[in-house]
Parts: structure tokens; C-alpha cells; sequence
């Protein structure tokens, strides 16, 4: 069970540019492990689209999603500078720190911050 899980990447997103983003809850039904994901996209109009993009992936890897909620990510290459804000009008906030947690993982040599700020 763990290796399929460590398999699921922690995050996927865009390489440029400003666009809306979910976090996501990973669960094995009736098992305690669980993950956090991060996945956003400027394919994306409406939250939901990446919702119902990733549920169907990480159902045939026999998991329950859970949207916990959004928001929108500006992503700076050049800078190496990543800002999480916003929220999902759907979805409600994610909490932008757990969010952040996430991308420093993946993201380690870039300045990530968040905020509420709506812009």
C-alpha cells in the first residue's frame, strides 16, 4: 500500500504562470494512511475541472478523494518564486500553509509564500 501512494506525486502544476489550484486528501477507504496532493493548472476555468480530473486517477490507484479546499498559485520560474492565494468559490479555502508545506518539498531552492489576499 505505501509504495503506491509514495508513488502519487505530491505535486503538479504549471511551470509559468497564474492559475487555480486544490488541495487534495488522499485516503485508502477504511485504512488510517493518508496524503495531501497539490494540483493546479490554467487548463483549469473552474476548480471542479481539476477535481474531476485527479478523482478518477487516484481511484483506479484504489483511493477516496477529498477536495479540502483552493485558491489560485502564481508561479515565477525565472525568479524561482512561488505565491499561493485566493480561494475556491466551490471548494472554500485551503489552508495555503499546509499548501506551501507541500511545494517546499518539491520546490526546495524557491521563495513560497501565501497570503488571503483575493489578488
Amino acid at each position: 500500500g505505501g509504495a503506491a501512494m509514495a508513488a502519487v506525486r505530491e505535486v503538479e502544476i504549471d511551470p509559468e504562470g497564474t492559475f487555480k489550484y486544490i488541495l487534495v486528501r488522499l485516503q485508502r477507504p477504511g485504512g488510517e494512511e493518508r496524503r495531501d496532493i497539490v494540483r493546479g493548472t490554467k487548463a483549469a476555468e473552474f476548480h471542479n475541472h481539476i477535481f474531476e480530473k485527479v478523482n478518477p486517477e487516484m481511484e483506479k490507484l484504489g483511493y477516496e478523494c477529498k477536495c479540502l479546499g483552493g485558491g489560485k498559485i502564481d508561479h515565477n520560474s525565472k525568479d524561482k518564486k512561488i505565491r499561493v492565494f485566493g480561494l475556491s468559490t466551490g471548494y472554500g479555502k485551503a489552508d495555503h500553509s499546509v499548501t506551501v508545506e507541500i511545494l517546499k518539498k518539491v520546490y526546495t531552492d524557491y521563495e513560497i509564500t501565501w497570503s488571503d489576499d483575493k489578488k
